[in-house]
């Protein structure tokens, strides 16, 4: 894993900030709930007592050792009040509906520092009952503490008063608390996913991380369905040319003309790290650019396990490459197909074969590449995803160039990287890396179209 860049870690925050404002208002609202409507209040009421000799002319000269003496007997008073001697009694006297025990675990007992002098606090649900029963504890002990220790000099400095306002009224601190649990979750939840995240994005360096230059982008679309349920066309450059993904499409085709500035460029293999990343949406688009670029290209189905080309173009697949590659080449042009786009034909996959990979390193396919050179301006194909096959890695040795499609922040650096590693191996000349489904809000992309999905629609002009 590596070093985490705490500037990327503050950008990526901005994706919590939805489920940091619900996180809060939750626990904010349970706080507040809690305190208002469910705990119930309770009232502390405090007593002094001091405790002392009589201060008699025999005894005037001792006055200050009997203070001392007094002080350090402190805490045992403390101990007599919360006895059951005392408690008891305080019970009996004022009837209460509990026993010594209970009662003990309401109150509190603090000798004041370098004094002889009690502090004494009561907690009752009933603020006049914990008035009530500190008065009554200071009177009981002072009987008691007389009896014990011959001291006639024990009084109640001073008188408990009914208390106004809750002790336990502590709303504003616990929604500061509340407040901080709730960033701490979001924010602990966002910092761990951050971490683990081992996806590609667009906004990496690229280049520098992984050895491969970014070529293209292409936005992320939430268009599904047209008027009443249809499907909406993946072939957007045809359909939507001024759309921000047509844009997008178009730029990836400026892209790889210029990284092949110095040679004919007329193969390019799409492929990806693994299945679902929208390779063959690439594909057919790229190929329609370049058709629109007055190109005449060919689009090559080479996803011999789950080709989908035909699919998008609507065209059968009873006759497509793997049975081409099984027939005489003299018949190429049965298995060439119109898509009714100009300037561009398909060659869908055909028939699922059991060796796909045997048939596209057959010596076969490499006449058949050079038999479409011949009639092509450029040829495109749809490779499988490389993930654990060799069906594009055998492909990419023949090709012009190869792109990696991946889909941005769902792709993982480690399949990146190993498929990266087996192209290396063939000595396959790959482009770069075109990073699918990307969000524009995130990816700080403008742009003057606007609309839905892939941005279907009209060019408008900007609010200034």
């Amino acid at each position: 894993m590596e070093e985490i860049n705490v500037k990327d870690f503050f950008i990526y925050l901005k994706h919590y900030i939805l489920a940091f404002v619900l996180m809060i208002a939750l626990c904010v609202g349970g706080i507040v709930t809690y305190d208002l409507a469910i705990k119930k209040p309770i009232y502390q009421a405090q007593t002094t007592i001091v405790i002392a000799k009589s201060d008699d002319s025999a005894n005037a000269a001792s006055t200050l050792n009997d203070v001392n003496v007094s002080q350090k007997l402190t805490t045992t008073y403390g101990e007599i009040v919360k006895s059951e001697l005392v408690l008891n009694q305080v019970v009996d006297n004022l009837n209460l509906n509990t026993n010594a025990k209970s009662l003990g675990g309401n109150l509190t007992v603090k000798p004041l520092e370098n004094t002889s002098i009690l502090s004494v606090s009561v907690k009752d649900p009933d603020a006049w009952q914990a008035a009530r029963i500190a008065n009554e504890i200071a009177d009981v002990f002072s009987e008691e503490v007389a009896k014990i220790y011959k001291l006639d000099n024990v009084s109640q400095l001073s008188i408990a008063k009914v208390p106004e306002n809750p002790a336990n009224n502590t709303l504003t601190r616990d929604v500061i608390l509340a407040v901080v649990v709730a960033i701490a979750l979001v924010g602990g939840f966002a910092f761990l996913r951050f971490y683990l995240d081992d996806s590609v994005k667009h906004g990496d360096e690229v280049e520098k991380i992984y050895g491969l230059p970014k070529t293209g982008r292409i936005c992320k679309s939430d268009m599904k369905t047209g008027k009443k349920g249809e499907n909406i066309s993946e072939l957007v450059v045809e359909k939507y040319p001024k759309s921000i993904v047509s844009e997008n499409i178009k730029s990836l085709r400026t892209n790889l003309q210029f990284t092949a500035i110095d040679k004919n460029l007329k193969t390019i293999l799409v492929t990806s790290t693994n299945a679902s990343e929208g390779k063959s949406f690439v594909s057919a688009n790229l190929a329609i650019s370049f058709a629109q670029a007055e190109k005449k290209v060919l689009l090559v189905d080479c996803d011999l396990r789950k080709g989908r080309v035909h699919r998008l173009f609507d065209v059968p697949n009873t006759d497509g490459l793997s049975n081409l590659l099984t027939d005489d080449l003299d018949n190429i042009q049965h298995y060439i197909h119109n898509t009714g786009v100009d300037n561009l034909d398909i060659i869908t996959c055909g028939t699922y074969p059991p060796n796909p990979s045997e048939l596209l390193a057959s010596r076969k396919m490499k006449k058949l590449l050079t038999s479409l050179r011949h009639r092509y301006d450029i040829i495109i194909f749809d490779g499988a995803p490389i993930g654990g096959l060799a069906d594009s890695v055998i492909l990419s040795s023949l090709m012009d160039e190869t792109i990696i499609v991946v889909k941005d922040g769902n792709t993982s650096k480690s399949d990146l990287m190993a498929a990266k590693g087996e192209l290396e191996k063939v000595g396959a000349k790959v482009a770069g890396i075109v990073f699918n489904m990307v969000n524009r809000k995130s990816s700080k992309y403008y742009s003057y179209y606007y609309g839905h999905g892939y941005g279907y629609g009209e060019e408008k002009t900007p609010k200034k």
